[in-house]
């Protein structure tokens, strides 16, 4: 089974203290839903895990039967880290998972064909990371506001969700960062500590991730909603 932990647990700390960005109106829909049915419509998902805060385990899942989400097997409530968050969703897939699929659901362009890609590679190198490369120049700074350097931009992409591995890959990575205690940003981070063939994926599809309340009329562009709808 190809099974996807959707992450939507975080605190919002730059759109404000109590703010829960996945689920803040984008359109008519929360910005939850967008990737909730992304994934529901993509042939190659299985089985869908969401994870969100402990006090909205109840409503997410009210929300998956609002927009007709059958895949929807377990909502559950994440931890005080990402890590612990898409842990709790691993925990929570079914004995027969063996491609799970990762996604934020702050990033509701995530289109069904970048879903399945991921799966594609993943099923033949064990790991898929949806990734961009970078073409504005980039500089090092040590501290404060002084350059230290230019780096090269022909070898730096900036990774995104979906990240999609084998299962028996990414529990070996996650059994290592918690017996070392080690804290990671993304799974990739954590995969690449036992792994050197973490594969990247070109994604040339807008895949924006919410982060301030600037990032509302953008994603509503690139999802076409009504551009007379106030953010």
């Amino acid at each position: 089974m190809n099974c996807a932990v959707i992450v939507a647990a975080g605190k919002s700390e730059r759109m404000g203290p109590n703010t829960d960005k996945a689920f803040l109106s984008l359109g008519q829909k929360p910005v939850l839903a967008y990737s909730l049915q992304a994934f529901e419509d993509c042939d190659d998902i299985d089985a869908i895990v969401l994870v969100v805060r402990k006090d909205r385990v109840e409503g997410a899942g009210k929300m998956a039967q609002i927009f007709g989400c059958s895949k929807v097997i377990a909502v559950v409530a994440g931890g005080a880290k990402r890590q612990a968050s898409v842990l709790n969703g691993i925990n929570a897939l079914s004995e027969d998972t063996r491609i799970v699929i990762v996604h934020d659901g702050a990033r509701p362009c995530v289109t069904q064909h970048m879903i399945s890609e991921t799966i594609k590679i993943a099923k033949r190198y064990g790991s898929a990371v949806a990734a961009t490369r970078i073409t504005d120049t980039v500089k090092f700074v040590e501290r404060g506001l002084k350059i230290n350097k230019t780096m090269d931009r022909s070898k730096l992409w900036t990774v995104q969700t979906p990240q999609t591995f084998k299962i028996d890959l990414l529990r070996q990575a996650f059994d290592h960062i918690q017996k070392n205690d080690i804290t990671v940003t993304d799974e990739a981070s954590a995969v690449e500590l036992i792994s050197d063939e973490v594969r990247l994926v070109e994604t040339t599809e807008p895949n924006i991730k919410i982060t301030t309340a600037d990032d509302l009329p953008i994603a509503a562009a690139m999802l076409k909603l009504d551009s007379s709808i106030n953010f």
